[in-house]
């Protein structure tokens, strides 16, 4: 026989499938479903899945609506959501969301859309969200809203964020599930350059630890190795290195949000092996070997004027350097 499936069809015909055990119309709906997956409807197949019985399909949606979390709160079926599928969606460590407001302010719209029902659920659903990692100013306004100010509860879970700001030494004892970063939180991390079988590489890849993947990224203009790397305005400097034959002292900047890279001012010195560190701003490059001897000076990026500049040279010369910042020095 032949089945059509078609959106107004297919979940009858799924549960009919699952009741009477045919596997293939089982499968075959399934993917059905999982090629309909859209921001508005994925929370629907996600429960529908999950009440039927199908892992894989109710997988799939679970995915998608991790992935697709900032479209999927924006459309009605969020809202329609019962407390206790919200505390599931809050609980989960997967949702690819920029920091942990963006979920609060996801928790109030939902309770604020039948606020005389859900305001009884607010203090438990709160619970879930990483309140310690909110910014001291945002738990400050937090602690004055209106919905939060006569919950006993809500204010307990407000305190006890405050403490974790106030107290900064205490933090080893004030450790809990509210105060681990989600993965899509704790940012990427890249593989810059390198070695490959025979000579500098030009490449570099980016782990992501919500997803669990290495994904390569744009190529460096040129092959570099024995650099140094650092983080400065949310992009990445590469400074100096060597690329095989010679000892360089050019700069490349990797912008992750128009995944280019752009060649800067270079330094004023060839260095490769050197150390480099940003400080309050700054980015300094440290010691290194310009291909001839070993060097004590250091040079300063200035973001702002956009230039290179030498200050105090180390008493000692040092190569293959490794540089850190602790209490602003």
């Amino acid at each position: 026989g032949r089945l059509e499936l078609k959106e107004d069809n297919i979940e009858c015909l799924l549960s009919t499938a699952c009741l009477l055990q045919l596997s293939q119309v089982v499968e075959a709906c399934c993917k059905f479903l999982m090629k309909q997956l859209h921001p508005s409807n994925c929370l629907g197949i996600r429960s529908f899945a999950d009440a039927q019985g199908c892992t894989d399909l109710h997988k799939v949606a679970h995915n998608y609506t991790m992935e697709n979390f900032m479209e999927v709160i924006r459309n009605q079926e969020f809202l329609l959501l019962p407390a206790t599928e919200i505390a599931k969606l809050l609980a989960s460590d997967d949702m690819n969301i920029p920091n942990e407001e963006t979920i609060l302010n996801a928790l109030l719209t939902w309770v604020r859309h039948d606020l005389e029902q859900r305001r009884k659920d607010l203090s438990k659903l709160l619970a879930y969200i990483r309140l310690p990692l909110l910014a001291p100013q945002f738990l400050a306004d937090m602690e004055n809203n209106a919905l939060f100010r006569d919950d006993i509860e809500c204010q307990k879970l407000i305190m006890e964020a405050m403490k974790y700001h106030l107290l900064p030494e205490r933090r080893p004892m004030l450790q809990s599930p509210r105060t681990k970063p989600r993965k899509s939180t704790v940012g990427v991390l890249f593989a810059v350059g390198g070695m490959d079988a025979t000579k500098g590489a030009t490449s570099i890849e980016k782990y992501e630890l919500r997803t669990n993947t290495w994904t390569p990224v744009a190529n460096m203009n040129g092959r570099r190795l024995q650099f140094g790397v650092a983080v400065l305005d949310d992009k990445l400097f590469v400074v100096g290195g060597r690329d095989g034959l010679k000892t360089l002292n050019t700069v490349e900047c990797y912008n992750p949000r128009s995944k280019t890279w752009s060649v800067m001012p270079p330094m004023s010195t060839h260095r490769h092996g050197l150390g480099v560190a940003v400080l309050e701003g700054p980015m300094y490059a440290v010691g290194g070997h310009d291909g001839w001897s070993y060097l004590n000076t250091v040079e300063r990026w200035d973001p702002q004027a956009r230039q290179w500049n030498f200050v105090a040279s180390m008493s000692t010369p040092r190569s293959t350097v490794g540089v850190a910042i602790l209490n602003g020095k």
